[in-house]
């Protein structure tokens, strides 16, 4: 098995980017989800109600900067776009706190899976996906643990998806039916939600190992 793909979300609930190589902390990929965005009253909103979200782009600029479609995360253009999405008073907050995310700081996703799945795997958003998985051997996997180099990752459990997995990453059509398919075939859950037991440095072609116990 190895790494296939790396991905990374700077502004969470919007696009994110493709790497070819990355640290990876405590926190999961470096950089991901650091900016999020809230309503007027505090309240942390996502594409679940805003989907518009999804159809602009956090990055990391060369000096680690959250950009929005290759603006600064805080230029007024980027507050305006914010608050015509998410309503008055809607603005993007930088947090790197182990709350920014709704389960754990990564999300696992494998090649076997994605076939049986049927559809373009940025709906599940993952953060890394491994090649050379038969079929959904990943339901087997909650529980153990997967190196990659220096690099050791906890496997928790599959990951329940919700209703961002119905619209489409490039056009944001919806197609309810999708979300439905996952809860008739999958039981609801597919990729698994992770933990960093050791960080390190990640790339595309790293091989990974899947172990029972800790190695």
């Amino acid at each position: 098995m190895k790494v296939i793909e790396i991905w990374r979300y700077p502004v969470k609930t919007m696009a994110g980017e493709k790497l070819q190589r990355v640290a990876v902390g405590s926190r999961g990929i470096e950089g991901d989800r650091v900016v999020h965005v809230e309503d007027a009253s505090g309240q942390v909103i996502t594409s679940r109600s805003h989907p518009r979200f999804l159809g602009h782009r956090g990055s990391l600029d060369t000096h680690g900067e959250v950009m929005v479609d290759g603006l600064p995360w805080s230029s007024p253009e980027v507050a305006a776009t914010v608050a015509d999405i998410g309503g008055s008073g809607a603005k993007l907050v930088h947090c790197e706190g182990a709350e920014r995310f709704d389960a754990l700081p990564l999300l696992v996703a494998t090649d076997g899976a994605i076939a049986a799945f049927g559809y373009d795997h940025r709906r599940l958003r993952p953060n890394i996906v491994i090649g050379g998985v038969e079929g959904m051997a990943e339901r087997e996997w909650p529980g153990g643990y997967l190196r990659i180099g220096k690099v050791l990752i906890g496997v928790h459990e599959l990951c329940l998806r919700c209703v961002m997995t119905s619209y489409d990453p490039d056009t944001l059509v919806q197609d309810k039916a999708i979300t439905r398919s996952i809860y008739q075939r999958f039981a609801g859950k597919l990729a698994l939600n992770c933990f960093v037991i050791e960080g390190g440095e990640i790339a595309v072609d790293d091989a990974v190992n899947w172990y029972s116990q800790a190695q």
